[in-house]
């Protein structure tokens, strides 16, 4: 008896703590002054540059960390289908007309190819086993680099040797966290197949049905935005040392609070870089690949763009872990040194 009393006063201080550190009440008036912080920032352009031109400054350190994870991922994941990207192409050219024609033209078929590449219309089927190594190869790749940067910041001579035998510790306690990650992000990928089944039963034509509809889609992309927010850091908190998931959540969500909106967009920034970035390095590509293979037949077979889009999609994860933790350290010295 004695001990389920202590540990419901236990539970009891804990949650007299955790709803302490909380601005907002349900069904109460929050007034502005209580959960304004502040943000100290740079601008997105200017915070971009800086992540860039950190990145750019251990460029020898990263690029072989891009070629690790492009041979990693070749070698038990597997790239897009060259033979797939070749049937699509030639549909596109025999089905078009003379709609692509000119200049303009095959910017807009490599926009179309580019379109149809990143959303993974060239990718293969992957087995269990392979989706088991691409999630490894993944949390490994953002634990290396939130590792390499926290060590070269801190003026720390390491180089990627040290970051592929010190960084994977804490490669549990980050899966975790990535699996609450995949759990918030439900909401989303029910309004995406709400979308789908609408759309092919025409619920979308107009009138209350799609108005009702886009409402309550709004609302799970905000919630899966609202959740996802905090979790971002904290896969970055994670990595701290005898930092355990739920801690790390904990903290995370105590950063944010009163600059989740601010915080937010920075993320969705972060994204709209990604898929400009993506844009105008494929599309060139794409086009490149199309004219050099039309007039040297002996390189059609050549993997160009499947292999352009396993080094993208290093460089992609390098950049957003970058990003996150940078800006989540820009958010840590604004808390430790307020205006």
């Amino acid at each position: 008896m004695m001990v389920v009393k202590n540990k419901y006063k236990k539970t009891k201080i804990k949650l007299k703590t955790y709803l302490g550190s909380r601005t907002h009440r349900s069904f109460q008036r929050t007034r502005r002054r209580d959960y304004t912080r502040t943000l100290n920032l740079p601008g997105y352009f200017l915070f971009t540059k800086y992540v860039a031109q950190t990145i750019w400054g251990y460029r020898k350190t990263f690029v072989f960390l891009i070629i690790l994870y492009a041979i990693l991922s070749a070698l038990m994941v597997g790239i897009g289908s060259q033979d797939l990207y070749s049937t699509i192409s030639n549909t596109l050219n025999t089905t078009s007309g003379n709609v692509f024609s000119g200049v303009i033209g095959q910017i807009g078929k490599s926009g179309l190819l580019f379109l149809t590449t990143a959303t993974g219309g060239i990718s293969q089927t992957l087995t269990e086993s392979q989706q088991i190594y691409a999630g490894i190869i993944t949390l490994l790749t953002w634990l290396i680099t939130v590792w390499l940067l926290r060590n070269l910041i801190a003026g720390h001579k390491v180089k990627l040797r040290d970051g592929l035998y010190n960084a994977g510790a804490p490669i549990v306690s980050t899966f975790i966290i990535a699996l609450v990650f995949i759990v918030q992000l439900l909401p989303l990928a029910l309004a995406v197949i709400g979308y789908s089944a609408a759309s092919a039963s025409g619920l979308l034509a107009g009138g209350v049905e799609a108005m009702l509809f886009w409402i309550a889609a709004i609302f799970l992309a905000l919630l899966s935005a609202y959740w996802v927010t905090s979790t971002f850091f904290a896969l970055i908190i994670v990595t701290l040392p005898g930092m355990y998931p739920y801690q790390a959540l904990k903290t995370a969500s105590d950063l944010v609070i009163g600059r989740r909106l601010r915080i937010l967009l920075r993320l969705v920034w972060m994204f709209v870089i990604t898929l400009f970035v993506w844009a105008i390095i494929m599309i060139p590509v794409i086009s490149f690949d199309s004219w050099i293979k039309s007039i040297w037949g002996a390189i059609s077979s050549f993997p160009t763009v499947p292999l352009a889009l396993l080094i993208l999609g290093a460089v992609t994860i390098i950049w957003i872990s970058s990003y996150v933790y940078l800006l989540y350290r820009k958010v840590v010295d604004d808390e430790s040194n307020p205006i």
